[in-house]
C-alpha cells in the first residue's frame, strides 16, 4: 500500500481558492438567471400592456369614425374648426 501524501499549505490554499471560485461563479450564474427571469416577466408585462393599448387605440379610432359618420349624416360633409366649434358645410 502506498504511503499517504500530505499536500502543502500552499497547495491546499490553491484548492480552496479554486473551490471558492467555483462557488462564487455558481452564485453569480444564479443571480444572472434570476435577473433574466425578472426581465422576461417585465417584457411579458410590457407586451401585454402594449397589446392592451393597441386595442384601446383601435377602439378610439372606431369611436372617431362613428362620430364623423354621425355628424356627416346630421350636417353633411364640411369642415369643423375645433377651436371655435364652427362647422362650415361644403358647397
Amino acid at each position: 500500500m502506498a504511503d499517504d501524501i500530505k499536500f502543502t499549505e500552499e497547495e491546499m490554499k490553491s484548492l480552496r481558492d479554486l473551490q471558492d471560485s467555483y462557488t462564487q461563479k455558481q452564485a453569480e450564474l444564479g443571480q444572472v438567471s434570476v435577473q433574466r427571469i425578472l426581465l422576461n416577466q417585465q417584457m411579458e408585462n410590457l407586451d401585454q400592456r402594449q397589446s392592451q393599448l393597441e386595442t384601446e387605440y383601435a377602439q378610439i379610432q372606431q369611436t372617431e369614425q362613428d362620430l364623423v359618420k354621425q355628424l356627416n349624416e346630421k350636417y353633411g360633409p364640411g369642415q369643423l374648426d375645433p377651436e371655435s366649434g364652427v362647422f362650415t358645410p361644403n358647397n
